[in-house]
């Protein structure tokens, strides 16, 4: 069966306030910030607190109108459900709209896909090029951009639009293609992977890259990037080798996070192969029940819930004058909110299981509701860095960086707005999901009762997530 369930072809637009590179933030002791309702983190390497490249809150909304309208939201969507809504309907990969049988042969020719390797291919050699030879300044390089823009947020749109993208443009892939022809074995020969190994790989990954990203003191370094990406690179080189390709699908943190976000793209191939549209519940309904599927997605929720909490004032004082230390505090913190999201989802498994009965996967068989979640938390937190950043980057790549500092296209309040809705929509989305599979999983009598847990823990996430919006 072809491994690539969707055309990916160009990225398009999509997902956390940000500022320019230059900007300079006030923190405890410093002067006045840059602007007013602002909280910029300095550019300098080794202050910097988040992302590599800056950010910025400016939420001029009201509290009570964002948790209200939440609720509201939330308890309409919960009721009607439960009382219009009592078979399952999403089909999984059983379901969709063939496309034209043209358009399958041009997305599947080997053509396509091979152009589409090199691409990936060529542009992480350019990503590298400016790390060896640019200069250490991520307002003159554009590589940090690169990693922490146009690669992690961008595969956000991308992957919604085309399909998990990654799997044809991944750099790993077509070196490890290249490298198994010089060794004259099928890329995908190799030991089969032990079935506990899951996605806990990616998640771990995953992890990694948040830590670099967030935590690491110089993560906009060209040495801090060389090292780290190296090191990624020839780990999964030497796993791939000995597991075969099939290693990237479940162990590529980049590839999974990429996969997981396609479940929700209205593009996606059923189980016979044929490319389809399809609602993108199905595409939802469709994601594999690995082990650390859970440990993924709670890894996307708690690292930008941290991303978050990073910009409070308060934290930033604890960072420091902790004893401990800078980097020792942050990856404390970082894992403390992993691990509270992880906690919480556990607990509403366990009450879900008390209320409807045993099961024999309780942790896994609600993960996929959490991935609208994530995106939700997402596309709130990076897209006014996407959309200003984003093409700095690249116009800094083709040496024509000397326009004016970039600006969000949308004004404070319809940022907010944005924001506030996109963690709305991404839990009641959520709640739906959970429904349809409570549904199809336990008898009519228990079903709504058991996602009482559920929707407790949508409640406690939306709480969360507008808290740290709006603080």
């Amino acid at each position: 069966m072809n491994p690539f369930p969707a055309l990916a072809l160009f990225p398009a637009l999509t997902p956390h306030a940000a500022a320019p590179a230059s900007a300079f933030a006030p923190v405890p002791g410093a002067g006045p910030g840059p602007g007013r309702g602002a909280v910029l983190h300095p550019a300098d390497p080794s202050t910097l607190l988040a992302h590599g490249i800056g950010s910025q809150h400016d939420l001029p909304i009201s509290p009570f109108y964002a948790f209200a309208g939440a609720f509201a939201a939330l308890f309409v969507s919960f009721l009607a459900l439960g009382l219009l809504w009592s078979a399952s309907r999403f089909r999984g990969d059983r379901s969709g709209l063939p496309l034209p049988a043209g358009i399958q042969r041009v997305a599947d020719a080997p053509a396509t896909r091979t152009t589409l390797r090199g691409l990936g291919l060529a542009a992480a050699l350019a990503v590298l090029a400016h790390l060896l030879l640019g200069p250490d300044d991520p307002a003159r390089n554009p590589a940090p951009g690169a990693v922490y823009v146009l690669l992690w947020v961008g595969l956000v749109p991308a992957s919604l639009l085309l399909g998990p993208v990654w799997r044809l443009l991944n750099p790993l892939r077509t070196l490890h293609r290249l490298l198994a022809r010089v060794r004259r074995r099928p890329p995908g020969a190799g030991r089969p992977l032990p079935p506990r190994t899951g996605l806990w790989p990616a998640a771990a990954g995953l992890f990694g890259f948040t830590w670099l990203e967030l935590v690491a003191p110089d993560p906009a370094s060209t040495t801090t990037l060389l090292i780290a990406l190296a090191c990624y690179a020839a780990v999964h080189l030497l796993l791939a080798a000995r597991f075969g390709e099939g290693w990237f699908a479940v162990a590529d943190a980049f590839e999974v996070y990429s996969d997981l976000l396609a479940s929700l793209s209205p593009l996606g191939r059923r189980d016979d192969g044929r490319l389809v549209l399809r609602n993108p519940f199905h595409g939802l309904d469709a994601t594999p029940e690995r082990p650390g599927l859970v440990a993924t997605v709670c890894v996307l929720l708690g690292s930008t819930a941290y991303d978050g909490f990073s910009d409070n004032p308060s934290w930033i004082n604890a960072l420091q004058t902790s004893p401990l230390g800078r980097t020792p505090t942050a990856t404390l913190g970082l894992l403390a909110s992993v691990a509270l999201v992880a906690t919480l989802y556990c607990l509403c498994a366990a009450a879900t299981r008390l209320v409807s009965g045993p099961h024999p996967r309780p942790l896994t068989a609600f993960a996929h509701s959490l991935v609208p979640i994530a995106l939700g938390y997402l596309v709130a937190h990076y897209f006014s860095l996407f959309v200003t950043e984003g093409p700095r980057t690249v116009s800094m790549a083709f040496g024509t960086d000397n326009g004016s500092e970039p600006g969000s296209p949308l004004g404070s309040g319809g940022l907010a707005a944005l924001q506030v809705i996109a963690v709305v929509s991404g839990h009641v989305l959520g709640v739906i999901a959970a429904h349809d599979r409570s549904v199809r999983l336990f008898p009519p009598a228990r079903a709504v009762a058991g996602q009482l847990p559920l929707f407790a823990l949508m409640i406690t996430y939306t709480v969360g997530g507008l808290t740290l919006l709006l603080n």
